[in-house]
């Protein structure tokens, strides 16, 4: 197995993630109510269910301390941000904050593959300068090691 093909599960849960959180923010949904949709309505076999679940209850519920902590490294509020560039950013921090396991520049690049699969045009740079400012103080002892973009 390829290691594209062993990660290939979980890019199809933060894609799922990013649709049902983008749901959830249009809707005002519960998340576990739109868990059900997505379960009765898509198959979920060839994800990584599991974290599809941590992705969207951990964004959910902890989005107001995300965007608290995303803003020193933004140069507008939140609330003019681009919707579906909130979510990724959302995604993005939520993943950086709590998944040390996973290495920051993963996190980067995944983002910044949704915001330019599905938000707007210069939408992925936006996402990545973020990103990559919070990656260096969330993560300094990561990126002061590797390095940085």
């Amino acid at each position: 197995m390829t290691a594209s093909e062993r990660f290939e599960p979980r890019k199809r849960a933060r894609r799922r993630a990013l649709q049902a959180i983008y749901q959830w923010q249009i809707t005002g949904q519960e998340a576990a109510e739109i868990l059900g949709q997505f379960r009765a309505a898509q198959d979920l076999s060839l994800i990584d269910e599991e974290y599809f679940e941590r992705l969207l209850h951990g964004v959910t519920a902890d989005k107001e301390n995300l965007d608290e902590a995303l803003q020193p490294f933004m140069d507008r509020p939140m609330e003019q941000v681009d919707l579906m560039e909130r979510v990724v950013l959302g995604i993005g921090a939520w993943e950086l904050l709590n998944c040390p396991e996973l290495p920051f520049r993963v996190v980067l690049d995944e983002s910044v593959d949704l915001a330019r699969r599905f938000g707007s045009e210069q939408g992925h740079s936006y996402v990545n300068a973020v990103l990559d400012k919070a990656a260096r103080v969330w993560r300094a002892d990561e990126v002061g090691t590797t390095g940085s973009r």
